[in-house]
């Protein structure tokens, strides 16, 4: 199948999808910051920093307790995790199904804040792909570049195990094909099937034996985790579709 351009203009459309696919291109004036209090809103930083800078990962950590409501930093900081991996995989995942390729997510050019509410925000600072298949180049661009640091990272500072980060990993992969084969008004049918590239991603390391899956007949992969992302520890919360703790006939 012939591919299409990867241009801001497809970012947009891609960003219309949700708050986890939303990504912004180029910087604007006074968009670069220097604070690790990206809560306060005083502008964008490197990804490299989140990884790299372990005040600026506590001050977000710390942040997320605030919005939980939680005091267990290991909670917020797992709950940080499986968020920005649900943002990464979003975005490269429907790049892949909306255009057959891959953004080069650099984390040296994705840049990130923490807004008063939802996920991180994102913008690309500097538009460009990975060379190769989508399978590849989704996992080198995603896991590779990203989720490889962004799990010793988020480990180092609130010991959260690695079981547990790899499940998030690859619950974020299952949420955000399961987005992009759903109904919604904003998701409509990408040309390209995405569930070849989630099964092929899933029997790679760090994913496979994340937790079980298989091809249900309304398309998207039924799966369940083999840990917890702790989220079930925020009062008033439960646990996910595809935790551990749920008895498997509710995830299929």
């Amino acid at each position: 199948m012939v591919t299409a351009a990867l241009t801001p203009a497809v970012l947009a459309r891609i960003s219309a999808i949700g708050p986890y696919f939303a990504v912004a291109t180029g910087l604007r004036p006074g968009d670069g910051g220097t604070s690790p209090a990206e809560g306060s809103g005083r502008g964008f930083r490197p990804l490299t920093d989140l990884y790299a800078d372990q005040g600026a990962l506590e001050d977000c950590v710390r942040a997320v307790c605030g919005r939980l409501g939680v005091d267990r930093p290991r909670v917020a900081a797992s709950t940080l995790h499986l968020g920005t991996a649900s943002r990464l995989w979003s975005i490269a995942l429907a790049c892949a199904a909306f255009t057959g390729r891959v953004p080069d997510l650099a984390p040296d050019r994705l840049w990130w804040r923490l807004p008063a509410r939802g996920p991180l925000e994102l913008r690309l600072i500097d538009l460009r792909e990975v060379d190769g298949k989508a399978h590849p180049a989704l996992h080198h661009t995603v896991v590779v570049r990203n989720l490889v640091p962004w799990a010793d990272a988020v480990r180092r500072v609130a010991g959260v195990s690695p079981h547990t980060l790899r499940g998030n990993a690859a619950s974020a992969l299952i949420g955000a094909h399961r987005v992009l084969l759903s109904d919604a008004p904003h998701a409509p049918h990408a040309p390209r099937s995405v569930v070849p590239l989630v099964r092929a991603l899933l029997e790679r390391p760090p994913l496979v034996g994340a937790g079980t899956w298989h091809t249900t007949p309304s398309g998207p992969l039924a799966f369940q985790r083999r840990s917890c992302c702790l989220y079930y520890r925020v009062p008033g919360a439960g646990t996910c579709g595809d935790c551990v703790l749920n008895p498997r006939e509710k995830t299929v």
